[in-house]
């Protein structure tokens, strides 16, 4: 199947000469707020998702795409570990396409407590999670790169996921149930009459406002919930969790790979698409759009892979980046860690004397199918109907026949084709045909939603030789003035500096140099013109005046 299709979704700006009414707006479009306008299309509510920027750019986007089997949980959060066994079991049914079966490990380390093992067998017995202990040898031969100093092995069925893939075909599906998706649409008002939520006020990318009105308004932003909440007079206790990863520029390990305790900074490895990405820490901040990642934490991350894969620190690492979770409790705790994984769906009109607002928060990627439906089951209850939920049944878009993804296929597929069509992207195998139907389908000339959409510039050379073919293309096909498509192109740069330039050593600073060669010494790309050049007067035009 092609990856990632979703053409009949509207991104388009919406008119703002009349208001939008619909039954369910929904308010974030990470895969809570996706899953929630599914599951509501579904069952026949007119729904409406509106985003601030493109979907899955917040926590969604930004995590290690950890499928989780329960595992880590089992121990000290068995209702977290509960939702992600089962949620985990649906997903690899309905997603099948968006997940590779990479397995997992949990291994005791050198620096690990030896009787944890136990408890995290029991755990896992109690809580549903299936679990198997292997040798030391066996676990070994198949992740040779471990650390040989580890005394046990368990297996359990972790695997990973691609987030993006996932949140586009769940917005597609919304959109063949007839859900309006609108990312780039920023609320700026909730809107009320007396006590009762009627809906919101939105911003475009063109500075127009559109209002929509609904009779259930769905609070899924995630880490914002919070600010969200406050515009509408209520209350919601978020505490923003911030999360830094860092990804190598190839495979250390073909499995999951977790040290066998106690949560902990830095002690999960995961094989994601060609990568490995080795996460993460956990801070309190107090704002989810300010914060920062500090070079304590690098070097802490750096530390912790050399436990799990030793040579880790002197591998090639691609990339950093951070994310925040939306980690709920109604008395803030002091340490993230202590925050339950679990969800939980928030009636305004009972917590607040609110009506018509519902905040669906906490939980993981792993369970926002579960999420969605316990959040649209509340939305039902307002409205005084009762529908059947049948997210865990339909699969997604291109996950019909149930195959998982597998590494190489896309290379497959182009070996098939090879003397077809123009390669713009060797790293990711981005063909210019995928690419320019992704960018007539995009109002706005981003090239990073474009990376997000069909893995542009994701591999080791971070952009460097595709990404000028891609801003070309993009002049080209939405006709954009030159200063326009050097402003896109010039954004993707700095985007994607801002999470290379920390960890320049080595290959990757040799890798950076020669990219600042390509865009500074070529191109000259410090010094593109960002404004369209005056217009000279016609002649006879100035002639007559």
């Amino acid at each position: 199947m092609e990856e990632g299709r979703h053409a009949n979704i509207r991104l388009d700006a919406v008119a703002a000469t009349a208001p939008i009414e619909c039954e369910v707006l929904v308010i974030g479009g990470g895969s809570t707020g996706v899953g929630v306008a599914r599951d509501a299309a579904m069952r026949g509510l007119s729904t409406v998702l509106v985003e601030r920027g493109d979907l899955a750019t917040g926590t969604t986007g930004r995590f290690h795409g950890l499928l989780h089997s329960g595992g880590r949980y089992a121990v000290k959060d068995p209702q977290a570990a509960r939702e992600c066994i089962a949620e985990n079991i649906v997903l690899r049914r309905i997603a099948a396409d968006c997940i590779e079966d990479t397995g997992g490990l949990f291994v005791t380390t050198p620096i690990d407590d030896p009787g944890y093992a136990d408890r995290f067998v029991a755990g896992c017995t109690d809580t549903g999670v299936p679990v198997e202990e292997i040798g030391v040898a066996e676990a070994l031969r198949r992740e040779p790169r471990l650390n040989r100093r580890i005394t046990r092995a368990l297996v359990v069925p972790d695997a990973t996921i691609d987030a993006w893939k996932t949140v586009w075909t769940c917005a597609r599906s919304a959109a063949e149930y007839g859900a309006r998706i609108l990312p780039y649409h920023e609320v700026t008002a909730v809107t009320r009459a007396g006590d009762q939520v009627t809906g919101v006020v939105a911003r475009n990318q063109g500075g127009e406002t559109v209002e929509i009105r609904a009779q259930v308004t769905v609070n899924a932003s995630g880490a914002w919930a919070g600010l969200l909440a406050a515009m509408a007079g209520c209350r919601v206790q978020i505490s923003p969790g911030k999360g830094i990863m860092l990804a190598t520029n190839h495979r250390l390990v073909q499995t999951v790979v977790n040290r066998c305790d106690m949560p902990a900074d830095g002690d999960i490895l995961v094989p994601v698409r060609t990568v490995s990405v080795i996460g993460t820490t956990d801070t309190l901040v107090s704002d989810p759009d300010d914060w920062a990642v500090t070079r304590a934490e690098i070097d802490q991350m750096l530390q912790a892979g050399e436990n799990l894969v030793p040579g880790f620190a002197g591998s090639r690492v691609l990339r950093l980046w951070g994310g925040v979770r939306p980690l709920f409790q109604d008395h803030a705790p002091q340490e993230s860690r202590d925050v339950t994984r679990a969800h939980a769906v928030l009636d305004h009109r009972a917590r607040d004397g609110v009506a018509g607002l519902l905040t669906i928060t906490g939980g993981k990627f792993c369970t926002f199918r579960l999420m969605a439906q316990d959040a649209v089951d509340a939305v039902c209850a307002v409205l005084g109907t009762t529908r059947p939920c049948r997210t865990a049944d339909e699969p997604l878009p291109d996950s019909e026949d149930r195959h998982y993804y597998v590494l190489g296929s896309r290379l497959a597929g182009r070996e098939r084709t090879l003397l077809d069509e123009q390669v713009i992207c060797e790293c990711e195998l981005v063909r210019r045909g995928r690419l320019t139907d992704e960018m007539a389908r995009r109002p706005a000339p981003s090239l990073d939603d474009l990376r997000r959409a069909v893995r542009l510039g994701m591999g080791p050379c971070q952009g460097g030789f595709c990404m000028y073919r891609a801003a070309g293309i993009l002049h080209q096909t939405k006709h954009l003035s030159a200063a326009e498509a050097d402003r896109a192109l010039l954004a993707f740069l700095e985007e994607r500096w801002k999470g290379y330039y920390p960890l320049l050593h080595g290959d990757q600073l040799r890798q950076a140099w020669l990219d600042d060669w390509i865009f500074q010494g070529v191109l000259d790309a410090g010094h593109l013109p960002l404004r369209a050049p005056a217009r000279r007067p016609d002649t006879e035009t100035a002639q007559s005046t």
